[in-house]
């Protein structure tokens, strides 16, 4: 068994080092990224006609500039014309855009659920390989649409799967599909090929469809990543507008062996395309989002709305048309300059390329994303996309498949519980002087499993009703953090139990009298232990008030060079070279406090260059009263900031 995965890997390898000799992109449209079109299979059926594929190049050029196309040869049982698609790749090259092939290995869907391949079946089988090859003959590089998973139960899959968990199944489906019917195929085709996977977005529930980040995703010679978010209260999954930077970041971290120059390896991009959108503004907010997350590449899904020439709607957007948002409507609707003879009514393509435009600007100035560091396990899951609600209340997340051993505090949520060693590795980092902090949805998974030799803390079961929060340190000590001008609703929260003077309720809830752990503290070895309550419904961490939210982010973020007082869907992204941006969600002004690590820290606007003044220091309480030595932080430096509704705002910094 260890041989033939060896053998396999060997064999993977190889093929990796072949794809690596392709021919780096050449300079793009923009300074800092590259655009691609994502052509689907009836667009290339259509660009058979040459007088069709011309009008069409020229009207999503004029909208927005590009620099790749993927032509799709394969989706739900149809096939591009395999006899036009070399004709249809030089009328591409010969005008400087970059030419690959597209894949989707998927058959459709009924009834509301998305329909795959059943791999049990030889028909099905037949019809990947035949998809396939026709990709490898065609070209040197294939993208996968994030349809190659796995929902079909069939009774040939029900009888294969056995005993066998359906998570397990799937895995160990997909693992052989990818290897046989696609990596092995397509390089014995075509020895220079190189084959990305592109991943959706919904990544905590991947192992049970048989995507596989741990394994599958290394075999493959590059990834990316699906950072569609859509609307956050609407549509199915109710992604967080913060998942758009986010899993950029943890793809990142899947694959962090990524050339950018070269476009080799790693995580390749992101790809946003313009579905269940109630306002126009959601669509630029993704591609922005995309990258401030550092993609090297940025994918347009697709080109059908790109190309199309119905006039679209701006939406529900009446609450902030006429302030002076990042992204402008009248201004992108004046910009269009379109072909002879075709309308200027605003597009999907000209708000892409607007949008595009304008960030592009800004990108420069920004270093080298940095979060939190929170580890997730491989194949894990619990309380689901917890950090994008975290990020949405302004704590910059870096998720990472590793337990971040450099990191001086760790953020580790209930998909900790996956790694059989977790409590070791956080007695470990904690010996080491530095900090964990865990949610209470870990807290209660571990408590039976070797936790309580750190702290002997415990989830009750029972929930309470918290309307009230204060925040101290210390016997005696405690001020209300609730909001004197707004007064939030009751908040859901399991009861966590400890023992006093053991642990220390930095932050604790009140209802009734009694006190209820928000943030609780312990030191062990040289390190301290937080243990963080999460509501029962996790979207409720924006009905905390600010007082709430700032407290925690003050533990979770003491040492870090920027933090954030801010209401709920405001974002933060940090970065190593000084520089940040605040980007709101919100339908309404808002104005936040921003703390940066050093004295007399000077700002600036990155697009405006004003420069915002600094806020007289705020004596800190704690400086009278010190409980257990508890390390102070750094000197800061405060700035207050007004942040129109749904903007961006970058800036830099400098002692």
């Amino acid at each position: 068994m260890q041989h033939n995965r060896l053998a396999l890997l060997s064999s993977l390898f190889a093929g990796f080092l072949a794809a690596s000799s392709a021919t780096p992109a050449r300079a793009g449209q923009y300074k800092n990224f590259r655009v691609a079109v994502y052509c689907v299979v009836d667009a290339t059926q259509r660009f058979a006609d040459e007088k069709v594929l011309q009008a069409e190049f020229d009207r999503v050029m004029a909208r927005v500039k590009f620099d790749k196309v993927y032509l799709e040869v394969y989706r739900n049982r149809r096939f591009a014309d395999e006899a036009s698609l070399d004709r249809i790749k030089r009328f591409f090259s010969e005008r400087g855009v970059i030419v690959e092939g597209g894949l989707t290995l998927a058959a459709g869907g009924t009834g509301g659920q998305f329909g795959t391949f059943d791999f049990e079946k030889p028909e099905d089988r037949a019809e990947c390989k035949k998809a396939v090859q026709i990709a490898a003959r065609h070209f040197d590089s294939v993208i996968l649409d994030d349809f190659f998973f796995f929902t079909s139960k069939s009774d040939a899959d029900i009888a294969a799967k056995g005993k066998r968990s359906w998570t397990q199944y799937r895995l160990e489906t997909m693992r052989k599909v990818s290897t046989e019917l696609v990596l092995k195929l397509a390089r014995a085709i075509n020895p220079k090929i190189k084959m990305i996977i592109k991943y959706p977005n919904w990544y905590e529930h991947f192992q049970g469809l048989g995507y596989d980040l741990e394994e599958q995703a290394q075999w493959f010679d590059g990834i990316y990543t699906g950072t569609e978010t859509r609307d956050p209260f609407v549509t199915d999954q109710l992604l967080q507008q913060y998942e758009s930077y986010e899993i950029l970041r943890y793809f990142n971290n899947v694959r962090p062996d990524g050339n950018r120059g070269g476009n080799l390896g790693g995580n390749l991009g992101g790809w946003i395309d313009t579905f269940s959108l109630r306002y126009v503004d959601r669509y630029p907010e993704q591609l922005w989002d995309t990258l401030f997350a550092k993609a090297p590449e940025i994918t347009l899904f697709s080109w059908y709305p790109m190309a199309a020439l119905e006039t679209i709607d701006p939406g529900d957007r009446d609450a902030w048309k006429k302030k002076p948002t990042s992204f402008n409507w009248d201004e992108m609707a004046k910009s269009y300059q379109p072909p002879k003879g075709e309308s200027a009514a605003p597009n999907w393509g000209r708000v892409a390329g607007w949008s595009l435009e304008q960030v592009d600007r800004c990108l420069g100035k920004l270093g080298n994303p940095i979060g939190v560091k929170s580890y997730k396990p491989f194949q894990s899951t619990g309380e689901d996309y917890i950090h994008n609600y975290l990020g949405n209340i302004g704590v910059p997340i870096e998720l990472t498949p590793q337990f971040p051993t450099d990191a001086d505090i760790v953020l580790l949520s209930e998909s900790a519980k996956f790694d059989r060693d977790i409590v070791a590795k956080m007695k470990k980092h904690l010996a080491s002087g530095k900090n964990v902090m865990v949610t209470s949805g870990l807290l209660r998974a571990l408590q039976d499993k070797g936790i309580k030799d750190i702290a002997e803390a415990e989830d009750t079961g029972r929930t309470v009703l918290i309307h009230d929060f204060i925040g101290g340190f210390g016997a005696g000590k405690g001020a209300s953090l609730n909001d004197p001008k707004q007064d939030s609703p009751a908040v859901l929260f399991p009861e966590i139990r400890f023992f006093t003077n053991d642990m220390w309720p930095v932050v604790r809830g009140v209802a009734a009298a009694r006190g209820f752990p928000i943030v609780l503290m312990n030191h062990y070895a040289k390190g301290i232990f937080y243990v963080l309550t999460i509501p029962e419904n996790i979207s409720d961490l924006y009905n905390l008030p600010r007082g709430v939210t700032s407290a925690i982010k003050a533990h979770l973020q003491r040492d870090f060079p920027v933090r954030m007082d801010s209401p709920a869907q405001v974002a933060l992204f940090d970065y190593d070279n000084g520089a940040f941006v605040v980007e709101s969600f919100r339908h309404d002004d808002s104005e936040v406090t921003v703390s940066v690590k050093g004295d007399h820290v000077k700002l600036k606007n990155a697009l405006t260059g004003q420069v915002p003044s600094e806020l007289a220091p705020v004596p800190d309480p704690r400086e009278k009263h010190s409980f257990r030595d508890l390390p102070m932080g750094p000197s800061r430096t405060n700035f207050k900031i007004p942040v129109p509704p749904h903007s961006y705002l970058v800036f830099t910094s400098e002692k």
